[in-house]
């Protein structure tokens, strides 16, 4: 009977390790709020990377520790829309949206809620959904694109204002990126438990040299690289498919109607004595 009211005690409880990186990451998005409210857009956006790094690592410690729980998973979900839904949307709007007036705060709005909307569709899919691919641009490449933009703007010293349509254009791109049907690659497959090439390793090395060089404009690139990368390879598999329905029909149309040259070529010079 203690036992059995042992595992029931155990059973309310949640994990600590992974939870404390959630929280990492929720502490990480409400200081890129109270930041940008200061007027400190570049620490801002660095606190919105930093979120980013902890959202990622509280789903991998989980995984590899085997303490995954549905409290983790909602937690998770609702530090998110925090971090990469409501702070990204005030930063962008308090350095460039809200000299654009009425303009500028729909738009944040509409990447507030293209986020909300991005986690509740997550939420339901799993278990159902590809693990190699996401729906969508996920909510934390939509946030470092909007910070991107800002850290670069402010490591130039350069008044938001001066790039308000281009924020505009970003920020409901990126929101409108999210709720869409466009599939990214999620990068899941990775194995980090596995063993890798020594080659490997050097290119993790070449990655942080690389991002080290100017910080701002290699995330930012990277990121905005990887928003259109959805687009670019659906258009291209559009493009693919059509071509193979067109020459795949052909053939069937062919094979069905099959050409008589005789008939053709006799058809043909009538035409011509006609003309």
């Amino acid at each position: 009977m203690a036992s059995v009211d042992t595992e029931k005690k155990r059973g309310r409880g949640i994990y600590l390790l992974p939870n404390l990186f959630t929280t990492g990451c929720l502490f990480a998005g409400f200081y890129a709020i109270v930041s940008a409210m200061d007027d400190r857009f570049e620490a801002a956006a660095v606190a919105i990377f930093v979120a980013m790094i902890m959202d990622g690592l509280d789903g991998r410690v989980a995984r590899l520790t085997n303490t995954q729980s549905d409290f983790g998973a909602q937690y998770d979900s609702l530090a998110d829309m925090v971090s990469f839904g409501l702070a990204p949307a005030l930063i962008m709007y308090e350095w460039s949206l809200v000299s654009l007036g009425k303009l500028g705060w729909l738009a944040a709005f509409i990447y507030v809620a293209g986020t909300a909307l991005r986690l509740a569709r997550f939420n339901t899919q799993v278990g159902i959904a590809d693990k190699h691919f996401f729906q969508g641009l996920a909510s934390p490449a939509a946030a470092a694109l909007i910070a991107g933009m800002v850290w670069v703007g402010s490591d130039y010293a350069q008044q938001g204002a001066d790039w308000r349509v281009l924020a505009f254009v970003l920020t409901l791109f990126a929101g409108i990126l999210m709720v869409s049907n466009i599939r990214y690659r999620s990068f899941k497959d990775l194995d980090l438990k596995g063993k890798v090439p020594f080659v490997s390793l050097l290119v993790v090395v070449m990655v942080f040299v690389f991002v080290s060089i100017d910080p701002p404009q290699v995330l930012f690139f990277v990121f905005l690289l990887y928003a259109l990368s959805g687009p670019i390879h659906t258009l291209w598999g559009l493009r693919k498919r059509k071509a193979e329905r067109l020459k795949y029909g052909q053939e069937d149309y062919n094979q069905e109607y099959p050409q008589k040259p005789d008939q053709n070529k006799s058809h043909s010079r009538r035409e011509d004595n006609d003309d």
